[in-house]
């Protein structure tokens, strides 16, 4: 997820945006409050519209994400190819598990301090309806389940598996670890079976913290449910860096070799074949509800979106590669949006500000502006309202 900071000072005075739109007199329209806007038969061919605009870019990144790792990367050969025989930028497996693990950290960092943390922090400071617009996914009440499934995402990266019946139930489901080529199977190999089961446990209890905020967790930020879901990630995140990274440091490459090549085909490959298997589903499922719009169809098409949701947050615990150099990252998943904006979209008819051009890390503060008009987000507001499907008026 790319965080972004945008009308801070607005939205600490409110929820209501002046918002305009392309019109023969270029008049601009009254405030909207762009939060509680709805579908409506006046509206409708253009939120109809605009869904199809941003799930035919989702496909695409999804489907390029998909084609970088499997098929090739930069005219050259697929990026599986490239990590699993440790070719620039990485010299050998045991820089491509260094490269495994701290994307754990990463994203262990960022669901404690960034996706719980930061509305917490601004809630506490009594900037709740900032707090408010930093909790990813509230539209759809999806938060909870996002951030878990970031955690199983390090759990399959550590344990080789994609399996989140691993940690889901009471207790850990060892027999779900790939007993031979995981970094939990090479650890306990070198002696470390504490540490190694130190880390399951570590990921298991950052996982039953954060499902155990009261839902929606947009209506318990302030919760004592929050911190100690900060506190799990974190504790999580230090243990990977100050003790499973050194471990694996001190492993051979011999060791560490079948551990990348099933790191990539049994975690990396599947999980973004289901990405894009899926995104393919909400593809065809916005698309029915824009050509015929039902409140069946609303519901078919927020159902696909959740669907969709999990393996792109499963996948989370590997944001490095194409979907970061390529900027798909944000292009699918930037957050908080620009609810202004996409509105003047809706206004104007204006596709054109979702796409973007150029060299992603040169231009990255440009091309800012279409990213937060696209992607899993938007149409997740296009779709949803208060946690529910949208009806038709």
């Amino acid at each position: 997820m790319k965080k972004n900071f945008f009308y801070a000072a607005a939205l600490a005075m409110g929820l209501t945006f002046s918002v305009t739109a392309c019109s023969d007199d270029d008049t601009p329209k009254e405030p909207v409050d762009v939060a509680n806007i709805d579908y409506t038969s006046e509206n409708a061919t253009s939120w109809n519209n605009y869904m199809k605009a941003v799930v035919t870019l989702l496909r695409k990144d999804a489907s390029d994400l998909y084609g970088y790792w499997a098929t090739s990367y930069e005219g050259g050969v697929s990026y599986a190819e490239t990590f699993k025989k440790h070719r620039a930028p990485f010299n050998s497996a045991g820089t491509c598990v260094q490269q495994v693990i701290d994307g754990c950290i990463d994203i262990a960092n960022e669901v404690g301090e960034t996706k719980i943390g930061d509305p917490y922090s601004k809630y506490q400071a009594g900037k709740v309806t900032e707090a408010l617009y930093a909790v990813e996914s509230w539209y759809s009440w999806h938060s909870r389940e996002d951030y878990s499934n970031n955690i199983v995402s390090i759990c399959n990266a550590f344990c080789g598996v994609r399996s989140e019946a691993l940690i889901s139930g009471a207790t850990i489901d060892k027999t779900q670890v790939d007993a031979t080529k995981s970094l939990y199977a090479v650890l306990v190999s070198d002696g470390q079976q504490e540490l190694a089961d130190n880390t399951l446990s570590a990921i298991k209890n950052a996982y039953d913290k954060i499902l155990a905020i009261p839902q929606p967790f947009r209506n318990h930020i302030n919760s004592e449910q929050s911190l100690a879901a900060q506190e799990a990630c974190s504790e999580l995140s230090v243990l990977l860096k100050d003790e499973v990274k050194p471990a694996c440091d001190k492993l051979s490459e011999a060791v560490l070799i079948p551990v990348v090549e099933n790191y990539v085909d049994k975690v990396v490959l599947p999980t973004y074949l289901d990405l894009k298997d899926k995104v393919e589903t909400l593809y065809d499922k916005v698309n029915a509800l824009a050509d015929n719009p039902t409140n069946q169809a609303f519901k078919d098409a927020c159902d696909a979106w959740i669907s969709a949701r999990e393996p792109w947050e499963k996948s989370e615990a590997f944001l490095f590669g194409p979907v970061a150099d390529k900027g798909l990252d944000p292009n699918m998943d930037s957050w908080p949006l620009d609810q202004a904006a996409i509105v003047n979209i809706l206004n104007s008819g204006d596709y054109s500000k979702m796409e973007w051009s150029g060299d992603y890390i040169e231009d990255s503060d440009a091309i800012s502006a279409a990213q937060n008009v696209r992607g899993f987000h938007t149409l997740e507001f296009l779709l949803f309202k208060d946690g529910q499907a949208r009806t038709v008026d």
